[in-house]
């Protein structure tokens, strides 16, 4: 069987059900109060991006559009900032998905500023022309510190399909 470079084992498929509670969690974890900083990862955007790459069939310009308009809600922002910044990044990812997953996990991570660096730049053109005050360059560091934190979320997400397999002591593998 043909397998990625550097992929020790076949993965399991994932439950939708996973997928969604994950995306929940990093909606929570952005609705957080901790006072947002101009350079704080935006964990949403990271675990759309995630899915989008890793299942695209099932996470979608739909889902990254409504999470946006939730988080638009959220902040008081622009209606529709978030949700083009979010559905821009997801449309980029489904793009590449099929060559990023052929890199091991930092160059995918190299890969991705780019893409989030493109996010930010739409989030903050928005505003910017909404009439919003310039929050500074230290907004440019936030996609530096979400492509370092991709290795990380990629461990956290693929570990239930890395779960072993039922042992059947029926077949011999």
């Amino acid at each position: 069987m043909i397998m990625r470079p550097g992929q020790e084992q076949l993965l399991l498929p994932v439950r939708p059900t996973f997928i969604w509670s994950s995306l929940a969690v990093a909606l929570l974890l952005n609705l957080l109060p901790l006072g947002r900083l101009a350079w704080m990862p935006d964990l949403l955007a990271l675990a759309l991006v995630f899915w989008s790459v890793h299942q695209p069939a099932r996470i979608g310009l739909g889902a990254a559009f409504v999470f946006g308009l939730v988080m638009d809600v959220h902040q008081s922002a622009l209606l529709g900032q978030h949700a083009l910044s979010y559905a821009t990044l997801c449309f980029f990812a489904i793009t590449l998905h099929r060559r990023l997953l052929w890199y091991p996990v930092l160059s995918q991570a190299l890969q991705l500023v780019p893409l989030f660096a493109v996010s930010h730049l739409i989030e903050l053109g928005i505003r910017m022309v909404g009439g919003g005050v310039f929050p500074g360059w230290q907004v440019m560091i936030a996609p530096v510190v979400e492509a370092a934190l991709w290795p990380l979320v990629t461990w956290l997400l693929l570990a239930p399909q890395r779960r072993a397999p039922e042992r059947d002591d029926n077949r011999p593998l």
